[in-house]
């Protein structure tokens, strides 16, 4: 049977194990429960587990049991996040989160169960693989480096040698029309960073603000600063998204408060553009700070680098992916996105690439429906099977390309 067809047989288990991860999401790198649930769903499976030490992350290693004429066995890595997020579910699903505060609103429930599901459809397919396939389940993607943490203990190298090529996968809530893959060469998701400001005055009464050092007049002024200087100081070609999430300062109305606070995210598309943002905000706030004679701390924190994938790997996803579903199930984006994520830091140390999948509903206007990380963002049950075949079909159809041309890929620089 074909690789799609084996993957629709699967759709009842597959369907069944994110049903339960996402009746319990867990969130950052501490997931023993979901752990747990991707253990068992390997049970049995020739794998090599290996298991996090400073996470609950899964490492998930098949050798390849077919001849190889390489120099090096070729090695592909397959990637799916498995953490939820802070937040509170108004979907209304029959499964849905039973933890209070919790939801996989971002669709990792899906990835990993895509994956277990071609970690199945790899091992039947064992001795058809001339190379090995790493297999990364990995917590705390949003916002705390899961991958970062698994590099540093070694997944690209699970198999005895540097992967030659790593795929990744995401849903999408909204976007595009049910069942549509999406792809991207070059810069596909932008870099993400985190600014923290603290402005430092004197509190005093709200009807003397000149006996005081007013914060707020300060930091309100900041805010909108910093909005114009991108527009005055960055390409439009080039785009800076700055986003303050966090403004606060005070507790009753009628006293000036001694600080105040701003916390935002910030979205660059240019390893330019993100050097200069971190010399250019801290500079610009200091200078009203000081034009209103207070204090200020500020924090540019470095978070996820630009998601850039390989050309040659995206061709690869791309032909894979029309082989499998046909042309009219992928669309190419033509800009990038303007979310992040840690997966940037595999693609940058192997050649890969990232790939979107739209689990709207099939009945449903993808331009309006909620987007990921709403407590409102749906994913449709119905893209399981395909995710998982896309999958196990990029390590077969990868390997066979790496073990026939005889040498692997060199690793990105």
């Amino acid at each position: 049977m074909s690789v799609t067809a084996d993957a629709r047989e699967l759709h009842s288990p597959i369907t069944r194990l994110r049903h339960e991860l996402h009746q319990e999401p867990e969130i950052g790198l501490s997931l023993p429960r979901t752990q747990e649930k991707v253990l068992k769903a390997l049970d049995g499976l020739p794998y090599e587990i290996t298991l996090g030490e400073t996470t609950t992350s899964v490492t998930a290693v098949l050798r390849g049991g077919a001849p190889h004429t390489s120099a090096d066995k070729p090695v592909v890595l397959l990637r799916a996040d498995m953490d939820g997020l802070p937040v509170q579910e108004r979907t209304g699903v029959g499964f849905s989160s039973r933890v209070d505060g919790a939801m996989h609103a971002c669709g990792h429930d899906l990835h990993t169960s895509m994956l277990a599901g071609a970690a199945t459809l790899l091992a039947e397919r064992r001795e058809q693989l001339a190379g090995d396939v790493v297999l990364m389940f990995q917590p705390g993607e949003e916002g705390y480096d899961g991958a970062g943490h698994m590099i540093r203990e070694g997944v690209l190298d699970a198999a005895g040698r540097r992967a030659d090529a790593a795929y990744g996968m995401h849903v999408f809530s909204s976007l595009e029309p049910h069942g549509q893959f999406a792809t991207k060469p070059g810069v596909m998701l932008s870099a993400s960073d985190g600014l923290f400001i603290t402005v430092l005055g004197a509190g005093g009464h709200g009807s003397a603000p000149h006996a005081a050092k007013d914060p707020v007049t300060a930091a309100a002024e900041m805010v909108t600063a910093l909005q114009v200087m991108i527009t005055r100081q960055f390409n439009m070609f080039d785009p800076v998204v700055l986003t303050v999430g966090v403004l606060h300062a005070g507790t009753t109305r009628n006293v000036i408060p001694e600080s105040a606070r701003i916390e935002a995210t910030v979205r660059t598309f240019s390893h330019a553009s993100r050097e200069r943002m971190m010399t250019a905000v801290p500079m610009l706030v200091k200078g009203i700070a000081h034009a209103h004679g207070l204090e200020v701390d500020v924090e540019y924190r470095g978070e996820y680098p630009l998601s850039i994938t390989d050309e040659n790997e995206t061709l690869t996803a791309e032909k894979t992916i029309q082989n499998l579903f046909g042309e009219s199930r992928l669309t190419r984006w033509a800009t990038p996105l303007s979310g992040s994520e840690d997966f940037s830091r595999v693609m940058a140390e192997v050649p890969g690439t990232f790939i979107g999948l739209s689990a709207v509903a099939p009945e449903a206007d993808h331009t309006e429906t909620a987007f990921n990380h709403s407590p409102y963002a749906t994913f449709d049950d119905g893209v399981l099977a395909d995710g998982a075949a896309l999958y196990a079909e990029l390590a077969i159809a990868r390997i066979a390309a790496l073990a026939s041309a005889g040498t692997p890929t060199s690793p990105a620089s």
